[in-house]
């Protein structure tokens, strides 16, 4: 794997329906609602939108999101990224039954925003625990999201 290219897993559980969660990722107009880290969403096409992130550390990233798979059916969800990272996002969401629904998130990208680069040689480790901080936001944010009233 090359110093630019980055590989993350994360399981979220939300205490509800995996209808309602699906419903809730699928619509990136709401993000900065309830994720922190995501500054903005400007839709693009139906297929495609731009985001603005950024986490702890004192930079963002711009790229765009672009629609490959969405099958609520199967819980499936893929995006290809393009911009300050290239790859791609894709998630499983899977009823608990009893308990929370989850989403099982994969994700594979390259940087190319130039800054990043060129310290991903010492920064690499906080690029990672940057991403980690923004993930658990994101999944904390969710879940608060989810569980108030405006969003039944």
């Amino acid at each position: 794997m090359s110093l630019h290219e980055y590989r993350f897993r994360n399981v979220w559980s939300v205490e509800v329906a995996a209808a309602r969660l699906f419903g809730a990722l699928v619509d990136l107009t709401n993000y900065p609602r309830w994720w922190p880290d995501v500054r903005s969403v400007h839709r693009v096409d139906e297929d495609t939108a731009e985001l603005t992130c950024r986490a702890v550390l004192p930079y963002a990233l711009v790229f765009r999101l672009h629609r490959v798979e969405q099958d609520e059916r199967a819980g499936r969800l893929r995006v290809d990224l393009s911009g300050d990272l290239a790859g791609y996002c894709e998630g499983v969401v899977a009823a608990g039954g009893a308990g929370p629904a989850t989403l099982a998130i994969s994700q594979r990208v390259v940087v190319n925003k130039s800054l990043l680069r060129r310290l991903a040689p010492v920064a690499r480790p906080l690029f990672r625990a940057n991403h980690a901080a923004m993930m658990r936001r994101g999944q904390r944010g969710l879940r608060r999201y989810l569980a108030g009233p405006d969003t039944a």
